[in-house]
Order: structure tokens, then C-alpha cells, then sequence
């Protein structure tokens, strides 16, 4: 069955980020993407210096109303959101999450919270971070914040693996019930590695792999793209914590011996199908 997923988040012109870093992984695992752009910049914001704009509330909602004319919402398995460039197109979308639903009880709703990280602190423009916690995640089924959102969004530290489950479980009380933490570096976490965390039905599974030598943007999103297909397809956390994590991390592998700047979507896209080392998540 082919799976339609909704994405609601940002694009650039040169590289990967937002729907740029989200659509072509999902194509290529054999999902519809409907792509609508909350921006369109020339390159992601980590240049320092863009060009662009960021789209209007009214541009979301035209496009999703007119999804709905053609009469395919029913088909419509997930929304997936990211990047919003203000409060106003969070509330477009949470109105498109809802026309989805009502026209498919069964669709998912996938929030990931881009808000800042670690070193950088909140990068969104003021409102969005307050839209996140007390609008979209009461909302969302599955969210996937990093570490800095997942502490933000829960006004917890987090510096131990048990900080992280208590933060997940503080998270799932708001609404979601699956929780996926992008990017864990904890007291618990050995030098050279990093974990993921998942948690859903009151269970939690980790998934350990080597920390690599490179900084990109845009390996969240498709992470987050990644584990929604893969939930979806597979009905459960943990597989999906396997199969996103496997694949980012051979992404992120091509892309640090290419010593390459921006991640090497296309050129490593094997790795969405067929990762080249499958990492197992412990459940912890």
C-alpha cells in the first residue's frame, strides 16, 4: 500500500533542509509526498546570511483547501510539520491536521518541533516556540524533538537517560504518544556516540551509534520524515527507531567522507532503502 504523507515545512533552493531534506527520502521509499512550502529560501539559515521569503498563513491555506477540492484528503495517511516561519501557519496547519482527520480518523499527526539546539539556542522567530508547546503539541501524535527541544518544551534539564524518560513522559502527558528524541548526548551516553530515544505505550528503546565528524542542517528533518514513514508503515516505535536511525547514520556517513557541507541526500539515497549497517534499539 502506497502511503500519502502531508508536509507542511520549509524549502530551500541549494541544499537540504525542511521539505528540501524530507520529500525525497519519502519519495524514495515509495511514499506520495504532498509538499506544501511554509518558505522558500535560498539556502538554510546556517549560512548566516539568505535570501527569500517566508510565506503567508493564506498561501497554507490555499494550498491544503485546494488538496481538499480534488477530494483526496481521505487518502491521506500523516501530516508531517517542521519549520513553520511563524505562529500564524502553525494555526494553518493544525486546521489542515484537522480537515485531514476528520476526512481520515486513522491519519497520524507528526510534529517535529524545530525550535533551536544545543550551542544555538531558540533560531525561530518569537511566538513559534509558545505555539509549539501549548498549541501544536497537545495536537500532534508522534513528535520528534532534539535534546534542547525536548529540555525546552518540558522546562526539564536533561543529563542522565532517566532525566530523558522522565522529559518523554512529561511530553506524552500533553497529548502525543510516541516521542522520538532526534539527538541524546546524556551522562549515560559512552564517548564517540550518540543515542536516540524512543517512547511509546510506556516502553522506551534507545538506539546507540557512533557520533560522527560532521555538522550539517538538515538530518532532523530527515530523520523525522524517516521514523513517521516507517511508524506508519510498521505500526510500532521501536522498528522505526531502527530503520531512521540506521539510515540517518549512513547519511551522515557519505557525508563526512565527502567532508561535504551540505548531506548528501541524493547521492547517498540507497541508504533510506538498504542502510548500509542496521543499528538495533535496546529497550531501556
Amino acid at each position: 500500500m502506497t502511503l500519502s504523507i502531508l508536509s507542511i515545512q520549509s524549502w530551500v533552493t541549494y541544499g537540504h533542509v525542511g521539505n528540501a531534506s524530507a520529500v525525497f527520502p519519502l519519495q524514495r521509499l515509495g511514499a506520495e509526498v504532498w509538499a506544501v512550502n511554509t518558505v522558500q529560501f535560498s539556502n538554510h539559515t546556517g549560512y548566516g546570511a539568505w535570501r527569500g521569503q517566508v510565506f503567508s498563513e493564506q498561501l497554507i491555506r490555499d494550498c491544503v483547501a485546494g488538496i481538499a477540492d480534488r477530494g483526496v484528503l481521505s487518502a491521506c495517511d500523516a501530516v508531517l510539520s517542521g519549520y513553520m516561519g511563524d505562529a500564524g501557519i502553525g494555526e494553518a496547519i493544525l486546521d489542515a491536521v484537522a480537515q485531514v482527520k476528520a476526512a481520515h480518523p486513522e491519519a497520524l499527526y507528526c510534529c517535529d518541533p524545530v525550535l533551536g539546539d544545543v550551542g544555538r539556542g531558540i533560531y525561530v522567530r518569537p511566538g513559534i516556540p509558545e505555539f509549539m508547546r501549548d498549541r501544536a503539541i497537545p495536537q500532534a501524535d508522534i513528535v520528534t524533538p532534539n535534546q534542547f527541544e525536548l529540555e525546552w518544551l518540558t522546562d526539564r534539564q536533561v543529563a542522565t537517560l532517566d532525566d530523558a524518560k522522565a522529559a518523554v513522559t512529561a511530553l506524552q502527558a500533553r497529548g502525543p504518544r510516541c516521542v522520538m528524541v532526534t539527538s541524546l548526548r546524556t551522562a549515560d551516553t559512552p564517548e564517540g556516540e550518540i543515542d536516540l530515544l524512543a517512547g511509546e505505550g510506556g516502553q522506551f528503546w534507545r538506539l546507540r551509534t557512533p557520533m560522527l565528524p560532521v555538522s550539517v542542517n538538515g538530518a532532523g528533518d530527515a530523520i523525522a520524515a524517516l521514523f513517521l514513514f516507517h511508524r506508519l508503515r510498521q505500526g510500532e516505535a521501536a522498528p522505526a527507531l531502527s530503520a531512521a536511525g540506521s539510515s540517518i547514520y549512513g547519511l551522515l556517513k557519505r557525508t563526512a567522507e565527502a567532508g561535504s557541507r551540505e548531506i548528501l541526500t541524493v547521492a547517498a539515497q540507497e541508504e533510506f532503502v538498504t542502510p548500509g549497517t542496521v543499528f538495533r534499539p535496546e529497550p531501556v
